[in-house]
C-alpha cells in the first residue's frame, strides 16, 4: 500500500502529464487519504515552503546568464573564436559547433538553449557548405550535452542541492570531464566526416597572431567561468552569489563592452527567465513534497538495503545504475529526475563508498545523454523543431554520437580522476 503514490506518479508520468502535476498529485492522494503522520494542510505548506530557499535563486540567475549571452555578442565572439581553433579539421564546421557547445559551457548551462541558438547561428552555414543537415542536427543535438557538465550547468546546481554537496567542488569537477567529452566528441565527428566527405571551413590552421586577436576580442567571455570558480573558491561569494555577479557581469560586457545589448532587449530577457524558471520551481515544489512521502514511508533505506543485498561491491552498482539512469532519461527530463532519484541513491552511495562530487558528474552526464533518445528526448525535438529535419533521420545520424558519449559516460565512471583531479588539487 505504501507504494501506491509512486506508482500514481508513474502512470502520470506515462500518461504524459506535466512532471510537477504528477509528483504533486502523488503526494497530495498519500497526505490526504493514506496517513495523518502529516495533516493535509502542513503538507501544503511544506508544498510552499519549498521555495523558501536561498540556493534556488542560484537557479534564475543562471538561466538569465544564459538568456543574456545570446543577445549580448558573446555568442558570435566565441563562434569566431572556435573557427579559429578548429575550422582547418576535418569537418571544421562540425568540429566548430563541438567546440563553440565547449566554450558556451562557461556561461550557458543549458543543453536545450545550446542546441537552440547552434541551430539557429551555425547550422545554416553547415547546410550551405554541404553538410547534410540531419548530421548537422546530430551534432548540435550531441554537443549540447557539453554545456550540461561544464559549469555553471543548473542540473549541476539541482544535483548539489538534493545530495547536500558543495557547489563549487561539484562545478570544479566538471572541466575535465567536459573537455574529455568534447575531445571524443572531435574524433567522431572525424570518423563520420571522413566518411561522409566533408571537408574544412579553413584553407590553413590560424596563425598565433591570429588566435591571440581572437582571445583578445572573446576575452571579456572566456574569463566569466574563471571569476565564478575563483570566487567559490576564495569565498568572495556563495553559488547563488555568485550567479547574480555572473548575470550583472554579461550585462556589463553586453551593454558598454561590445555594445549589442540594447533596452529593447530586457523585455524578452525577462520574459524568458521568468518562463524557465517558472517551469522549474514547480518541479522543484512537486519533488519536495515527494520527498516527504518517501521520508515517511522510508523508501529511501529500505531501497539502499535492498540493493546492498543484491550487490555489494561498488563498481557492479555503478554499471547497474548506470543502465538505470539511461533508462530513465529516455522519459523523464534530466533536472527533475535528479530531483527524484538523488535522494534515493545518496543513502546507497555513501554505504558504498562513492565520492557523491564524482558521482554528481557521471548522474547529469548521463542523465544529459537521455535529452538525445527516444521517445523524449528534448534536444532532439528543439533540433528537430528548429530545422525542420525528420525525427528518423536525424536519429539515424544521432546513433554514433550516443554510443561515443555512452563510452565517454563509462570511461568517467570508473576513471574517477578524470573528475577529482582538480577538486583534490585546487579545493
Amino acid at each position: 500500500m505504501n507504494l501506491i503514490p509512486l506508482v500514481i506518479v508513474l502512470i502520470l508520468f506515462l500518461l504524459n502529464v506535466p512532471i510537477g502535476f504528477s509528483l504533486i498529485g502523488g503526494s497530495m492522494i498519500y497526505f490526504l487519504f493514506m496517513t495523518d503522520t502529516m495533516p493535509p494542510d502542513l503538507a501544503l505548506q511544506n508544498f510552499v515552503f519549498g521555495l523558501e530557499s536561498f540556493p534556488l535563486l542560484a537557479i534564475p540567475f543562471f538561466v538569465m546568464v544564459g538568456v543574456v549571452m545570446n543577445y549580448s555578442g558573446i555568442s558570435s565572439r566565441l563562434l569566431k573564436f572556435a573557427d579559429l581553433l578548429v575550422g582547418h579539421m576535418r569537418g571544421g564546421l562540425a568540429q566548430v559547433n563541438v567546440v563553440l557547445s565547449a566554450l558556451m559551457g562557461g556561461i550557458s548551462g543549458s543543453a536545450n538553449a545550446d542546441a537552440a541558438m547552434d541551430c539557429k547561428i551555425l547550422v545554416p552555414e553547415m547546410t550551405k557548405r554541404g553538410y547534410d543537415p540531419a548530421f548537422s542536427a546530430a551534432v548540435t543535438a550531441a554537443s549540447s550535452i557539453i554545456p550540461t557538465i561544464i559549469p555553471p550547468g543548473i542540473m549541476m546546481i539541482l544535483y548539489c542541492m538534493s545530495a547536500r554537496v558543495s557547489v563549487g567542488k561539484v562545478f570544479l569537477a566538471g572541466y575535465l570531464p567536459g573537455i574529455f567529452i568534447t575531445i571524443v566528441l572531435m574524433i567522431t565527428v572525424d570518423i563520420l566526416s571522413r566518411k561522409k566527405g566533408y571537408g574544412k571551413a579553413r584553407e590553413k590552421r590560424a596563425s598565433a597572431k591570429e588566435i591571440l586577436i581572437g582571445i583578445k576580442e572573446s576575452f571579456f567571455a572566456l574569463i566569466m567561468p574563471l571569476l565564478l570558480i575563483g570566487g567559490l573558491r576564495f569565498g568572495i561569494f556563495t553559488p547563488t552569489e555568485g550567479g547574480a555577479v555572473a548575470v550583472v557581469y554579461s550585462f556589463i560586457i553586453g551593454m558598454l563592452v561590445y555594445r549589442e545589448l540594447k533596452w529593447e532587449h530586457f523585455a524578452p530577457i525577462i520574459k524568458e527567465t521568468l518562463y524557465s524558471t517558472a517551469e522549474v520551481m514547480f518541479i522543484i515544489v512537486g519533488a519536495n513534497l515527494f520527498g516527504y512521502y518517501l521520508s515517511f514511508e522510508r523508501i529511501p533505506y529500505t531501497l539502499a538495503h535492498m540493493v546492498l543485498d543484491l550487490s555489494g561491491n561498488k563498481y557492479m552498482f555503478l554499471l547497474l545504475i548506470n543502465l538505470f539512469l539511461l533508462i530513465v532519461g529516455m522519459f523523464v527530463e534530466g533536472g527533475p529526475a535528479i530531483i527524484i532519484i538523488t535522494p534515493l541513491l545518496v543513502p546507497i552511495l555513501s554505504e558504498l563508498g562513492v565520492d557523491l562530487v564524482h558521482f554528481g558528474i557521471v548522474m547529469t552526464f548521463n542523465l544529459a545523454i537521455g535529452g538525445l533518445t527516444p521517445p523524449f528526448g528534448s534536444m532532439l525535438f528543439v533540433c528537430t523543431s528548429i530545422l525542420k529535419v525528420p525525427l528518423l533521420n536525424m536519429l539515424k545520424e544521432t546513433m554514433p554520437f550516443i554510443i561515443a558519449l555512452i563510452i565517454a559516460l563509462f570511461v568517467i565512471t570508473y576513471v574517477p580522476s578524470i573528475a577529482l583531479l582538480l577538486p583534490n588539487l585546487l579545493w
